[in-house]
């Protein structure tokens, strides 16, 4: 019980510190849903391999704070739809859907993963989430999903190159992409002006932060949807990956 406690108390520390550096705000409300989604962290992420982090100041880092950072560069709005591609536990979909209330779908192809973002809702009580589990190549062809979303999010997934074919199609004309990238981010972008050409993108913005604690440099890129996306795109699954654009 004592190891509990300290692991829990590591982790509320750190997170409201850090959120406090980077100046965000986490309510005692949103607290209790974070210890929620941590508690189903640690049960489930054996058997369902959702992060290799499991030191609990890292989790309150490397997972929440960095999925919260993008409200640094884009608030979110209620009426807004959002997809988080390659959700994987809920990191940045699960965490900013306690943030900022929305119509978030979760894309993860991995069923185990999948099957716990579904226990996670249920247990946060959170509504207008769906969870979907199949790859964002077929999802981004399906006539409710392409160009619908406001804003389409990806975080330690794939290159950049890939990243916009597969968030894109997803994205409608005047929405945005964000993509969490690190210390690469620079070598990324350099990639990706055939990707963000061909697909109706935009570069819009950078940010650049330190998180809390040294625990490394985060990139946030913000693209614009300026023009639809070809009807040829994405291409099949796991070829954006092997060919990128």
């Amino acid at each position: 019980m004592r190891s509990e406690n300290s692991t829990i108390n590591t982790w509320r520390t750190t997170l409201l510190h850090g959120a406090a550096q980077l100046g965000l705000d986490i309510p005692d409300a949103h607290l209790t849903a974070y210890r929620t989604h941590l508690d189903l962290l640690l049960e489930h992420n054996q058997r369902a391999s959702l992060t290799s982090v499991t030191d609990p100041a890292e989790i309150a880092v490397k997972h929440f704070l960095d999925s919260l950072a993008c409200l640094l560069l884009r608030d979110i709005q209620p009426h807004e739809r959002v997809a988080d591609i390659g959700s994987g536990a809920g990191f940045p979909g699960l965490v900013l859907a306690v943030a900022r209330p929305a119509h978030y779908t979760l894309i993860e192809a991995t069923k185990k993963r999948a099957a716990f973002l579904q226990r996670a809702i249920t247990d946060l009580s959170l509504p207008n989430i769906t969870v979907l589990p199949d790859r964002a190549e077929i999802i981004g062809r399906h006539p409710d999903h392409r160009e619908s979303y406001h804003l389409s999010l990806s975080r330690a997934v794939a290159p950049l190159p890939v990243l916009l074919e597969y968030a894109l199609p997803l994205t409608r004309i005047g929405g945005h992409f964000i993509a969490y990238k690190g210390p690469a981010a620079d070598e990324e972008l350099e990639k990706s002006g055939d990707a963000l050409e061909t697909l109706g993108g935009r570069l819009a913005h950078t940010r650049r932060l330190s998180l809390p604690r040294s625990m490394g440099d985060r990139v946030l890129v913000l693209v614009e949807k300026i023009a639809p996306t070809p009807p040829r795109y994405p291409r099949r699954p796991g070829t954006p990956a092997k060919r990128p654009l």
